[in-house]
């Protein structure tokens, strides 16, 4: 359980912001000279040394998104040029990447991030540049849209990469590339010119991840607790009936997989935040019986599943610093003894921390008590995930986790990838991994950091959509 600092502000954090991006300059650039790209994507730290895991190389919109997040932060050109330069080298083939789940994660950071810094006029671009950016989104958010699997009751959900059986709950977050073209008006064209309504996908997905991704202790199973997630719900793909959850790299389906719960987090308080922008005529074909009734089915469905996930990572799922380790159901969590009371412990033993989760956590629960805030709902419920997510920023931009080894190419410490699988590197002397960073991990963190700093300096809220 979190131990709450009810008194820190965005700005008593600053100073650790500013740090956080005064080391980050450097691991950019250590990274650029190290990195071939013709062995994919970097991914995780080995040795202080970012390498490649050839998979669905996820994680180089975070590469150069990480860039361009640097160049928010602090103006300096040559993180614009590097990140503009190699998103327009290297990123096409994400673009039209039929076979992933993970176009918010590849092209929002990158295309994204630099519609948004176009149209905020941080950075010069010709029409035809910005014109670009806008055409690589909505192709982005069709492909990811097309990736579809039908259940009953006429929603569906975008499948994973597993097939089309397979619902993770990582996409929530991806889900914002369906937003961001929506936003720019475009829509998925199906056999006999179909139009896909990009907003209704992304509306139907959220729906069934809330429903079958997302428990509400209301006996669904003997493993029901309120807030838990599944990292992935199976399904019959022949007739859309839900069969089983599951997990790609939890513990086990009846485990709580806490970056998975992360991305459950952060993805629902985002769309939470989108839809408000959404005016209520586009939301009446797609629920209720009116507009008002629609907006109200749909936020209230987005609602019960952030908010019961959020108290779910705060109470139970998080050690008292806000740090998770990396499932609450690892099975020697049980030889750390009052563990969810205490500090996390990235050096212990037994079973590894996982900071990336908390990084992702970090900004949702921010996201969630905004947009609570601003609504006039769950006041006290407001302020309580706010300063949860002030208080997990403090200990991620603080040692043991913020990296100021210069030798070290990551900026937070202590994640893991693939526990089950054992991808992550252990180091001698040790009995777990610990000591190493994400690519998805440090953009994370980058990305809370500028959303909080930009708050201190009066800057435009840093949202998705802003493009």
């Amino acid at each position: 359980m979190i131990h709450i600092d009810p008194d820190l502000t965005p700005a008593s954090l600053r100073p650790r912001m500013e740090r956080l991006f005064e080391l980050s300059a450097a691991k950019i650039r250590s990274i650029d000279k190290t990195w071939d790209a013709a062995t994919g994507a970097p991914v995780f730290t080995v040795r202080g040394v970012y390498c490649a895991r050839g998979w669905t190389e996820w994680t180089q919109g975070f590469q150069f998104g990480s860039a361009l997040l640097q160049f928010d932060a602090t103006g300096e050109t040559w993180f614009l040029e590097y990140g503009r330069q190699n998103t327009l080298k290297l990123m096409a083939p994400h673009l039209s990447h039929v076979g992933v789940h993970d176009h918010g994660f590849n092209n929002i950071s990158t295309y994204g991030n630099l519609a948004r810094l176009a149209r905020e006029a941080k950075i010069q671009a010709s029409e035809f540049e910005r014109q670009l950016y806008e055409l690589a989104l909505k192709v982005s958010g069709a492909v990811q849209a097309a990736r579809w699997s039908r259940v009953r009751g006429g929603r569906g959900y975008i499948h994973s990469f597993n097939g089309p059986h397979s619902l993770f709950a990582d996409t929530m977050r991806s889900l914002r590339s369906l937003g961001v073209a929506h936003r720019l008006g475009h829509v998925l064209m199906g056999e006999n010119d179909e139009r896909i309504s990009l907003l209704q996908r992304l509306i139907h997905h959220a729906s069934t991840t809330a429903e079958y991704n997302v428990y509400y202790g209301e006996g669904r199973d003997a493993y029901d607790v309120r807030g838990r997630v599944a990292h992935e719900s199976i399904f019959n793909v022949n007739d859309g009936s839900f069969r089983c959850p599951s997990t790609q790299q939890g513990y086990s389906p009846f485990t709580t997989w806490t970056r998975g719960l992360a991305w459950i987090v952060l993805g629902f308080a985002e769309q939470l935040e989108f839809l408000e922008t959404v005016p209520d005529q586009e939301l009446a074909p797609l629920g209720g019986r009116s507009e008002i009734e629609a907006r109200s089915e749909i936020e209230t469905m987005m609602r019960r599943a952030a908010a019961a996930t959020a108290d779910y990572y705060i109470g139970q799922a998080a050690a008292s610093d806000g740090v998770p380790y990396w499932d609450t159901g690892a099975p020697n969590l049980k030889k750390l003894g009052d563990y969810s009371n205490a500090p996390a412990d990235p050096y212990n033993d037994h079973e590894p921390v996982d900071s990336s989760a908390a990084a992702a956590a970090a900004q949702g629960l921010w996201r969630l008590g905004n947009y609570l805030a601003r609504s006039g709902q769950l006041v006290e419920g407001a302020s309580r995930f706010r300063q949860a997510a002030l208080t997990i920023t403090k200990t991620l931009f603080s040692e043991p986790y913020l990296s100021e080894d210069p030798s070290h190419q990551g900026l937070i410490l202590h994640s893991v990838y693939h526990r089950p699988r054992g991808w992550d590197f252990v180091p001698p002397g040790r009995q777990i991994p610990c000591g190493e960073s994400s690519m998805w991990g440090d953009y994370h963190a980058r990305e809370l950091a500028l959303m909080l700093l930009r708050e201190t300096r009066g800057e435009p809220y840093l949202a998705f959509f802003n493009v």
